[in-house]
């Protein structure tokens, strides 16, 4: 075998297994995933059934439409939701096959949940702190734990209902923030935004972006 022969022998192996590791992926195994967008008016999404909408929208894009998808969201006031609540049991892995978290409770300790395995529903990766733009804050209207805030202080942009004033609680899915302590480091319950806007959002360091999970 020639050299030039070698060459391309190697190039076309190399074609092959790329292609036989995207065929081994299965979108329908998918159960986790960062949205690709927001809803474009910020925080608004009608709602959190307007907010399952969109992750079962792009859930059905992307080949994973026979589960029920849920955002993990919090909501506030009378009858108030728990974000832990709403996305079922685990596991969860994302759209290349990796584990994020095995159970609800795992989820919420010692998870693997990082800028590498937060990934959209197309696989790709988000951008984090130190990226332009930064994309990194995600909306979830939670504490820690996943539980809704009983305080009269708006952390949800009115339940998810509101473009231009309020505030929301965001987390960072590459856990990395101005600081090296819990909260820059919470994948769900960081900081608040500067507001409800598209524009508020992006200057806080977000995209109005969420995070789906398939709940059954």
């Amino acid at each position: 075998m020639t050299f030039a022969s070698l060459r391309l022998w190697t190039a076309l192996s190399l074609v092959a297994l790329t292609l036989a590791g995207t065929a081994l992926a299965d979108p329908g195994a998918m159960s986790f995933f960062v949205t690709s967008s927001g809803s474009g008016k910020g925080a608004d999404f009608g709602g959190l059934a307007g907010a399952d909408r969109h992750c079962q929208a792009l859930a059905t894009d992307a080949g994973a439409g026979q589960r029920t998808w849920h955002a993990y969201l919090s909501t506030q006031g009378p009858g108030a939701v728990d974000a832990r609540s709403r996305i079922g049991q685990g596991p969860w892995q994302n759209a290349k096959g990796v584990v994020v978290a095995r159970s609800v409770q795992e989820l919420h300790g010692e998870n693997n949940l990082t800028k590498q395995t937060a990934l959209t529903e197309k696989g790709e990766v988000v951008n984090g702190s130190g990226d332009k733009p930064n994309r990194h804050d995600i909306l979830t209207g939670s504490q820690p734990d996943g539980t809704a805030y009983a305080d009269a202080a708006d952390h949800t942009c009115r339940n998810w209902t509101s473009s231009t004033d309020g505030s929301v609680q965001l987390g960072h899915h590459d856990r990395m923030g101005l600081r090296d302590d819990a909260p820059s480091r919470s994948w769900n319950s960081s900081h608040p935004s500067r507001g409800c806007s598209d524009e508020a959002l992006r200057s806080t360091g977000g995209a109005g972006l969420l995070y789906c999970f398939a709940a059954n």
